[in-house]
């Protein structure tokens, strides 16, 4: 399983497109300002077949340290859920599964911590 960066993303755009690399560059990362700063604000994301970005609060908790058995305060958090959509579903489902590399999820949404902003 390979891992692409922005800057592969943009390359390829930029050599599928007209557009000069510089301009492509400006608009990804217009776009991701764009939905961070609208999660930041609490509003929902939609792209119509690809999925749904959301900003949670997830409450207070007590956890426990694993290694001292400590019991230590979570405090409240924001966090951004996203949930997959029709079109890459499909996709997903029709890609070939390669052993090992791909774990198991128990539903279609992903949770991404947001407080080391």
């Amino acid at each position: 399983m390979a891992t692409i960066t922005k800057k592969e993303l943009i390359d390829r755009i930029s050599d599928q497109t007209t557009c000069k690399r510089i301009v492509v560059k400006r608009i990804v990362q217009t776009f991701l300002d764009e939905i961070i700063d609208e999660l930041g604000q609490g509003n929902r994301l939609e792209f119509r077949d690809f999925g749904v970005f959301e900003s949670k609060i997830r409450a207070a908790r007590i956890a426990q340290n694993p290694k001292t058995l400590e019991r230590v305060e979570v405090p409240r958090k924001r966090t951004v859920k996203f949930k997959i959509g029709r079109m890459m579903k499909e996709k997903l489902q029709e890609a070939p599964l390669d052993g090992d590399l791909l774990t198991p999820v128990g539903d279609s949404s992903v949770r991404v911590d947001a407080s080391n902003r």
